[in-house]
């Protein structure tokens, strides 16, 4: 179990590191291409949730990321122990629960950079703590999916 919060630690080490050197590194808003017209490196700063939404509201981001933590360190604690593939799911999600937590705590904004162009459409610049949720989302569901499976396969025997 240990290794799948080492997971969570790993992406939030991550995250942050990457976010510093955007920070320190980089112009608010500078663009650097890396696959022309397709992936940039972009300097941009979000103080809501996913395209902007909730801006400003940082005591309800608070408290929904204390419940999200304590309901995926449950979940690890509960069910994951013999599933492996929840435990990485809830691994990623902690790590980009805390992440982003870190940033709306210390910096009362989200730094995001990973910008991707998908044909004509500009999708809403994201981080490591944003990609590692929507992994752990979709990984989740997978588990899920794979479980109740499991669960319909045991009924029918």
């Amino acid at each position: 179990m240990i290794r799948f919060y080492g997971l969570a630690v790993f992406i939030i080490i991550l995250d942050q590191w990457t976010k510093y050197l955007v920070v320190t590194k980089m112009d608010l808003y500078e663009k650097i291409p890396i696959i022309p017209e397709l992936f940039f490196i972009t300097s941009h700063r979000n103080s809501g949730a996913a395209w902007g939404i909730l801006e400003n509201q940082f005591i309800f981001f608070y408290i929904v990321t204390f419940i999200v933590v304590a309901g995926i360190i449950y979940y690890m604690q509960k069910y994951a122990k013999n599933f492996p593939l929840l435990a990485i799911a809830l691994g990623l999600l902690l790590g980009g629960a805390i992440g982003n937590f870190i940033d709306r705590l210390i910096r009362k904004e989200v730094v995001d950079f990973l910008d991707v162009m998908i044909i004509r459409y500009d999708f809403p610049i994201f981080n490591i703590a944003d990609s590692a949720l929507t992994i752990g989302v979709v990984l989740v569901i997978i588990a899920t999916i794979i479980d109740e499976r499991r669960k319909k396969g045991e009924k029918e025997a």
